[in-house]
Parts: structure tokens; C-alpha cells; sequence
């Protein structure tokens, strides 16, 4: 199976860490198992026009960003102990 990516770097308007939180937990990788881990804590990357797509930005482990549907994350508010040992290890 070929794997999926919604890649975009382009000049839509972005913010980093809303007012609550800006983690994220995938719930659901259905059509992307390659791109997606089940219950994996991904940075969120505020995109307004994402947004208004229905769609989020997340961070992966290469530290690029790509676009997913929002029905595959649930937000999460870390505590700062794992908010700094999820930076540390990226």
C-alpha cells in the first residue's frame, strides 16, 4: 500500500499553540497507516485554512508538517513535566 501524505508548505496563515492545547493524540489512521501512528502525540501547528477545511497540521518526527483530517485527533493538554520531555525528544 502507498503511502499517504497531505504535504503542504504553503503560504496559508499559521500559529503555533492555540489558548488550551497544542498536542494532539491520532485516534484513527484510516487511509494512512504509513503516515500515522495510533495513539502517538503529535505537535499541532495552527493553520487557519486547515482549519476551515476540516483538516489539522501536525508535526512528525522529521520535524515536517503535514495536513490530516481532524476526525483522526483528539486535542490534549499536557502537563509541563511531559510538555518538555516531548521537546526534549524531538
Amino acid at each position: 500500500m502507498a503511502e499517504k501524505k497531505s504535504k503542504s508548505n504553503g503560504s496559508s496563515p499559521r500559529k503555533k499553540g492555540p489558548a488550551g492545547s497544542s498536542y494532539v493524540v491520532c485516534v484513527k489512521n484510516d487511509d494512512y497507516p504509513a503516515s500515522l501512528e495510533l495513539r502517538k502525540i503529535y505537535q499541532l501547528m495552527r493553520d487557519l485554512v486547515a482549519t476551515r477545511l476540516g483538516m489539522v497540521r501536525v508535526i512528525d518526527e522529521s520535524g515536517e508538517d503535514y495536513l490530516f483530517p481532524e476526525d483522526h485527533f483528539v486535542a490534549i493538554k499536557l502537563t509541563p513535566a511531559l510538555e518538555r520531555a516531548v521537546r526534549s525528544a524531538s
